[in-house]
């Protein structure tokens, strides 16, 4: 990685905790990932695939993420 001059931006939790609680604004990127796969999990349908096309199973993921953007809508906006 230091070869192509990449640099990890991913910090542990208690460190991203940290940052959190010490700089006002600062938002953890991890937290919204796992919150997203959290999320999906819930579709038992994605869990464990037994569809036999991947069309259809990306039909199902295209689906459970209409119906979480939807749901986030409906919160906000009542």
């Amino acid at each position: 990685m230091v070869s192509r001059n990449y640099r990890p931006h991913i910090q542990q939790r208690r460190e991203e905790a940290r940052l959190k609680r010490s700089e006002p604004g600062y938002k953890a990127r991890r937290w919204a990932v796992e919150r997203t796969h959290s999320w999906l999990n819930r579709f038992r349908k994605l869990l464990v695939s037994f569809e036999k096309t991947e069309a259809s199973y990306i039909a199902f993921l295209s689906l459970a993420a209409a119906m979480i953007c939807w749901r986030q809508t409906v919160s906000i906006y009542g």
